[in-house]
């Protein structure tokens, strides 16, 4: 189910950093204008400066773990916010666990 994209991603430290603050959206992130940051995930902006990054790095973070699964985007207000794939997080610990 999962493949080298997906290892690929979790192979930087930043994206794990970012997978562990999406976990508890709200002890890592200020509330925001748009969007709740548990049911519509935060925004990207956010998570840029959080990261110490530009925009456009912690977007490009970002869709790294979406085409591996990993987080899901919404577009809101002109922004993109990001959530954890709680489902999918789940299968591969579980495939891990299984095939390793």
């Amino acid at each position: 189910m999962f493949d080298s994209e997906t290892f690929a991603a979790l192979a930087s430290p930043k994206r794990l950093q970012i997978l562990e603050w999406l976990k508890d959206p709200e002890a890592h992130f200020p509330p925001q204008r748009d969007g709740d940051l548990v049911k519509d995930g935060v925004c990207v902006i956010f998570i840029a400066d959080k990261l110490g990054v530009a925009q456009p790095t912690a977007t490009a973070h970002l869709k790294t773990l979406a085409r591996a699964g990993l987080v899901t985007s919404k577009r809101m207000a002109g922004w993109t916010f990001y959530k954890r794939d709680e489902k999918a997080i789940a299968a591969l610990k579980r495939e891990i666990r299984t095939d390793l």
